[in-house]
């Protein structure tokens, strides 16, 4: 956001070009404007009445807002939390009101504390989705008396502020660590109201509020006394005073036409037929549920008693202000039609975009720069200078004319050109986004994919920890004894037609045979498989030793000794648009002295899956760079090293560092060039498979090595990592370190940071536990097409999957779904896992091969079929691969009804249950 003295400038030119475009009134009709330049009319057009705005999309919504935040605060000099509190988005409840789903604490909170603040006429403007109308709401008196105000010095008891948080929606907890919790312990009493990023304490001497503090969860440490907590509803949904003991019962009186009348807010509509056209959709869906339900003689409420006839909010939609992108006249009401274009996008030709600037600024347009942080808007400003462009920030410009380029800091979605304003307005996303599909234009040599995840197939070759190598032959079931039912067994056959049946429960004895070249068999009771085990263990004892001469070694060699940061790495970690956990700190102070020192870095960085370990590497390969070294990534995998560059050049995009990839998504002749200007000095970050670990692959001046999962190599790429070790900095990322590693830094032979923290949000999955309904899946889906996301639906059944597949084609037509699974061919599955993350693909119906490896921050629903039949390891696998992002994210554990299920699912349904009960975001 900007601040409110840099903001100057740019609030003098933005209301002035706000005037000649005539976007400073709200007009019965408007044409002409895109979502951005909408953006700019709602903050030049607000006054003391607030505006309600109906979208047609949650996603519309989530754009609305935070361009609406941006043109406030460059219009008003505000700062981001008086933007916060001021423009409030009210997105969908994203599920149906009879499926007995739970609305994502989020999304209830979020739309509580929209309705709260409407009528409280604390908001100025209130954004909201077409689907987000119907719902019936709670009477709008009792929504603005829910609300709370504490400041030091208020009166109220600590028993009347639990009645009231309690009727609020806050649940009782103890501790408080989620969202939506409190907890009363004496004269202190603890929440966390989902508007805040921690928890608030509040201190009583008697019935006098004391003190008001955020505080640290994990350490229970005060942070930052505040001077004033505005608590909204977490809710939209007040208990009923006609039962007020039954806590399924809730005050439905009103609707959204209510609300907006009580708060004196002006009505405007963007794209109405759009916003009618799914209004109606979710009417007809939401009364074919309900008549479904009443078919199968469910008792169900009416429809009218949970949400608003469509007809009335339709006629109600239609009395407001509307706004269009295109202009179509509709008899005599032509309206005002201002022109606007949405930036064009240049994707880092800087070129283009300064020839773009030049001819604007010959045409008299002020252009101006919006960076996501300062380090990237002083990036842009030397990228200008480079071209003799003249270019400033917006509180330094005190003449608009004295620089061709104003820049500033904030959040925009995208560009905009307001011809009539005289107006450019470009975004970094214009400027520097990476092109997503770039990997498209290198399908002809695509190959293998993670063969860590095949799934066992009949006539495998696999271990067994006691009898050593054989056959998988299948599973049989055999009678156990007498009165007892017949048992699973995994039958293995070994030399001299040997067999040996495995009870299922005993899988942890058995892993996949992966040596390379077929072996011999063993045979059942046989010598051959001690001596190699007594082999293997004369070999690791030699390894030992040598790792230890090897280590040994390191400590005695002079490295290079980068020097301390630079402005550059100043700039660059600026750019970071999250704040970095405690733990990232940490990791990124140890390498950082790492690389500092004469002493070759050997580092292991450990962290959960999304919890950041990739940004404390990138700015490793940063400081290594800026130095003129070359940095060297190591991925297991040709999707994960795709997603490596792809990750980088986002990162990286406005320095000037040359980001490449050696792997089998390039021809035979793109791996020869890229390797001859590697060695040339002229790649600086080289991202590969083992392709990297390659003879024929050299380097100008290698100075990191940067190795992700670096168990899951094998043994002669682990001998050419090695010898790289003894010469360069080497940083090893892991999320699953194995025993072997992880007790080479325990004993300090190798040197580790551990990333436990996690990123806000990063864990705000809401998982629900329900039985197997085809209305559940078909919504599931359904919700995250609509906002533009992708899904994951696991079913652990090859023989099954495609029927799996063709029923959720039949329940969402509409959806892009692929099938992958163990038994397809390596570049069939890989051809698929590749297209999911381009987005070619809507629904990812796989086994269990999704449970690691893929990180897709666009998926962000999963179902799992059977959910009964997992561990709660497993589930949490399967869990993570959702939440990779800051939006909210779903899980739906399927399982069948209760008669169906064995004694062995009973428990482990007990435990999901158990699990649910942890405060992890589980619902059942």
């Amino acid at each position: 956001m900007l601040d409110r003295t840099s903001s100057l400038a740019f609030r003098a030119l933005l209301k002035s070009s706000a005037g000649r475009a005539h976007l400073d009134r709200l007009a019965r009709r408007l044409t002409g404007l895109t979502p951005v330049a909408l953006a700019y009319h709602l903050a030049a057009s607000v006054r003391d009445e607030p505006i309600f705005v109906v979208a047609p999309t949650d996603a519309d919504v989530e754009q609305l807002t935070a361009d609406t935040r941006f043109f406030l605060a460059a219009l008003e000099g505000l700062s981001e939390a008086d933007t916060v509190r001021q423009v409030l988005p009210m997105p969908s409840p994203e599920v149906d009101p009879y499926r007995g789903l739970a609305v994502h604490l989020e999304v209830a909170s979020a739309r509580a504390r929209a309705l709260h603040a409407l009528v409280i006429r604390s908001a100025r403007i209130v954004i909201a989705s077409a689907r987000a109308l119907a719902p019936r709401l709670s009477d709008p008196k009792r929504l603005a008396e829910a609300g709370l105000s504490l400041s030091p010095g208020t009166e109220i008891s600590p028993l009347d502020l639990r009645e009231r948080l309690a009727n609020a929606g806050f649940t009782p907890e103890d501790p408080v660590d989620e969202h939506g919790e409190f907890c009363v312990r004496g004269g202190v009493v603890d929440l966390y109201p989902a508007s805040e990023a921690q928890p608030v304490r509040l201190e009583f001497i008697g019935d006098i509020i004391e003190s008001v503090r955020r505080y640290d969860a994990a350490t229970q440490r005060s942070l930052v006394a505040l001077d004033r907590l505005v608590v909204s509803p977490q809710r939209e949904l007040l208990p009923s005073l006609d039962a007020p003991d039954d806590p399924a019962a809730f005050d439905r009186s009103a609707t959204i036409v209510d609300v907006v009348r009580r708060a004196g807010a002006r009505l405007l509509v963007f794209e109405i037929d759009d916003v009618i056209e799914r209004g109606r959709a979710q009417e007809q869906q939401w009364r074919s549920i309900a008549a479904d339900l009443s078919v199968r003689r469910q008792d169900v409420q009416p429809f009218e008693a949970l949400a608003a006839p469509w007809t009335g909010l339709e006629a109600w939609l239609s009395s407001g202000s509307r706004v269009s992108q295109l202009a179509i006249v509709e008899g005599e009401d032509e309206g005002t039609h201002v022109s606007s274009l949405p930036a064009v996008e240049h994707h880092g030709r800087i070129g283009d975009w300064v020839n773009e600037v030049r001819t604007a600024r010959e045409q008299g347009a002020a252009v101006v720069f919006v960076a996501a942080t300062p380090g990237r808007a002083e990036r842009t400003i030397e990228l200008l200078a480079d071209y003799e462009l003249r270019a400033r920030h917006v509180g330094e410009a005190d003449d608009l004319h004295s620089a061709a380029v104003l820049v500033t800091t904030g959040q925009l979605s995208r560009g905009v050109h307001i011809p009539a304003a005289s107006l450019r307005i470009y975004s970094e996303t214009d400027l520097f986004e990476e092109e997503r599909r770039v990997h498209e234009r290198r399908r002809s040599a695509a190959r293998s994919f993670i063969s860590d995840f095949r799934d066992l197939k009949i006539g495998d070759l696999v271990v067994h920890v006691d009898n050593g190598i054989g056959r998988f032959v299948g599973l049989k079931k055999l009678a156990v004894g007498p009165g007892l039912p017949d048992q699973e067994f995994m039958e293995l056959r070994y030399a001299g037609e040997d067999k040996l049946f495995v009870p299922l429960e005993r899988l942890d004895l058995v892993q996949k045979y992966t040596g390379g070249a077929a072996p011999a068999l063993d045979k059942l009771g046989g010598t051959t498989w001690e001596k190699a085990k007594t082999r293997v263990k004369k070999a690791m004892r030699d390894m030992a030793e040598e790792l230890l001469k090897l280590y040994a070694a390191r400590k005695a060699v002079v490295g290079h000794a980068f020097g301390a940061d630079s402005h550059w790495q100043q700039e660059f970690d600026d750019a970071f648009q999250y704040d970095l956990t405690p733990d990232q700190q940490s990791a990124i102070a140890d390498i950082t002295r790492d690389m500092e020192s004469p002493t070759p870095m050997d580092r292991l960085l450990c962290g959960d899956v999304g919890y950041g370990k990739t940004e404390v590497a990138m700015r490793a390969a940063f400081k290594a760079v800026i130095e003129g070294k070359q940095v060297a990534l190591l991925a297991p995998t040709t999707v994960l090293a795709f997603q490596h560059v792809r990750t980088l050049r986002e990162r990286f995009a406005g320095f000037p560092v040359k980001i490449d990839l050696v792997s089998r998504f390039r021809t035979r002749q793109e791996q020869k060039e890229t390797i001859a200007q590697l060695a040339a000095g002229q790649v600086d970050i080289i991202v590969g498979t083992h392709r990297l670990l390659s003879k024929d692959v050299t380097f100008r001046d290698l100075g990191l090595l940067i190795v992700d999962e670096e168990q899951r190599f094998g043994v002669a790429h682990k001998e050419r990592i090695k010898q790289l070790r003894k010469r360069v900095d080497v940083l090893t990322m892991t999320a699953t370190p194995i025993p072997r590693t992880l007790n080479m830094s325990l004993v300090g032979i190798r040197d580790m940071s551990v990333i436990e923290t996690p990123p806000r949000d990063r864990l705000s999955i809401q998982t629900q536990v329900v039985k197997f309904d085809t209305a559940v899946i078909t919504r599931a889906i359904r919700t995250e097409l609509e906002r533009q996301g992708q899904v994951y639906f696991v079913h652990n059944r090859v023989e099954s999957i495609y029927s799996m597949a063709s029923l959720v084609g039949r329940l969402v037509p509409e959806a892009r779904i692929a099938v992958g699974h163990g038994q397809m061919s390596e570049e069939e599955l890989e051809k698929v896992m590749v297209d999911f993350v381009g987005h070619k693909f809507d629904v990812l119906i796989a086994t269990t091969i999704v449970e690691n490896g893929l990180d897709i921050s666009n998926a962000n629903t999963i179902v799992v079929n059977r959910a009964d039949r997992y561990g709660l390891a497993q589930l949490y696998q399967l869990r993570g691969r959702v939440g990779r992002s800051d939006r909210r994210a779903y899980a739906y554990l399927l399982i069948p009804t209760e008669q169906t299920l064995s004694p062995i699912a009973r428990r482990r349904l007990a435990a999901i249950r158990e699990f649910s009960d942890l405060g992890s975001g589980f619902r059942i």
